[in-house]
């Protein structure tokens, strides 16, 4: 394998992550001095701006046409899943992860929708440049509803998120300079790094044997979701942990209206959806969205157990993809054990956990 090519994709990883970390500090901080509140920065500029990466990349890759197709739907696929599976098992493990915030409630049924409406758009193996501006409109909508819907938070929760951006806002000309710098070398080094990333993806996927989609969905998807990783287990240390969720159901969403919206937008045909997505990865994604609503019906609480099922599953999937990719003999015994034991057991623990929830959340009865 070229050195270059190898030196090319990791550089161009390093740089989305300084990029949408510069991004993310410069924004939060103009809109803080601009008046913004805490609470609409973290729920917009924050869960947003750690998505950067999958846009840059998306959209770099949708304006190759077919040569980044794959790319760019594998990457937004890919994140989803790694976002719940791997970012929130993995700060479930550090410390069960207690949801108190009403939004956060309802964004997981929202992510839900935006996954289903992503199938739906996907069904005919494209995402057209209609249904892109769809999601789009989907994801300004959305945005209008987390500013209105942030005037309705309790002082506790307006306080968590103050806590979490506690750095100076920008003050005097000076500082005003120097974010609008941070925001203007942040979206700089998203450009470069998604340029680089891109090629180097599209190169090493020829020289392995595997398809764009399975880079995409593994190396792609964990690299640009690195903000996300790191946002969501300093939060969880620090024992934010409405955040810590928060951050990645909002980042999912953006993915799937935003990101994915605008890569179909921008592309003259739209973006392709290969057959192994539509049949396999898609599905994953909607089952995995799925999956939360009886952990956040159940006192809206994520235990360690959930969190190292989830860590289990992310592993499980990823196995699963190398398989595929390499037509290995053991693909047909994995799949059996997965489709005829791993996945019913697990649907079943879900079913009894949402039975018990609901059980426990009806209004006891007179006597």
């Amino acid at each position: 394998m070229d050195a270059t090519t190898i030196f090319l994709f990791l550089a161009g990883l390093a740089l989305l992550v300084l990029g949408a970390e510069a991004l993310v500090r410069g924004a939060s901080r103009l809109a803080l001095a601009a008046g913004v509140s805490p609470l609409v920065v973290g729920l917009t500029v924050v869960a947003y701006g750690t998505s950067a990466p999958e846009m840059a990349i998306s959209v770099k890759s949708a304006l190759q046409g077919s040569a980044g197709a794959d790319l760019a739907l594998g990457n937004v696929v890919g994140s989803n899943i790694f976002n719940v599976l791997f970012i929130l098992g993995v700060s479930a493990t550090i410390a069960p992860l207690v949801v108190h915030q009403q939004l956060v409630r309802l964004d997981v049924p929202i992510m839900i929708g935006a996954s289903l409406l992503a199938l739906l758009f996907a069904l005919d193996g494209r995402v057209s440049r209609i249904e892109g501006a769809v999601l789009v409109a989907t994801a300004i909508a959305y945005t209008v509803f987390l500013v209105w819907q942030s005037r309705r938070e309790t002082d506790a929760v307006k306080h968590e998120y103050e806590q979490e951006f506690d750095g100076a806002p920008a003050s005097g000309a000076r500082g005003w300079v120097g974010n609008a710098a941070f925001v203007l070398v942040g979206l700089a080094l998203l450009v470069i790094g998604a340029r680089w990333l891109v090629d180097a993806s599209i190169s090493f996927a020829r020289v392995v044997g595997v398809s764009e989609l399975v880079i995409g969905l593994t190396i792609v998807a964990a690299g640009t979701s690195m903000p996300e990783v790191a946002t969501s287990v300093i939060a969880t240390l620090r024992g934010e942990r409405d955040i810590a969720v928060g951050n990645v159901v909002g980042s999912c969403i953006f993915n799937l209206l935003a990101v994915l919206g605008l890569a179909s937008l921008v592309s003259p045909t739209g973006v392709g959806v290969a057959a192994a997505a539509l049949n396999f990865d898609i599905p994953v994604m909607v089952a995995v969205a799925v999956a939360c609503l009886p952990i956040f019906f159940r006192s809206h609480r994520i235990a360690r157990w959930e969190g190292l099922l989830f860590l289990g599953y992310y592993v499980v999937y990823t196995a699963y993809l190398v398989l595929a990719s390499q037509q290995h003999d053991a693909l047909p015994r994995f799949s059996a054990v997965m489709l005829e034991f791993v996945i019913p057991i697990t649907a079943a623990t879900i079913g009894v956990l949402a039975f018990r929830a609901w059980r426990q959340g009806r209004p006891a009865p007179h006597s």
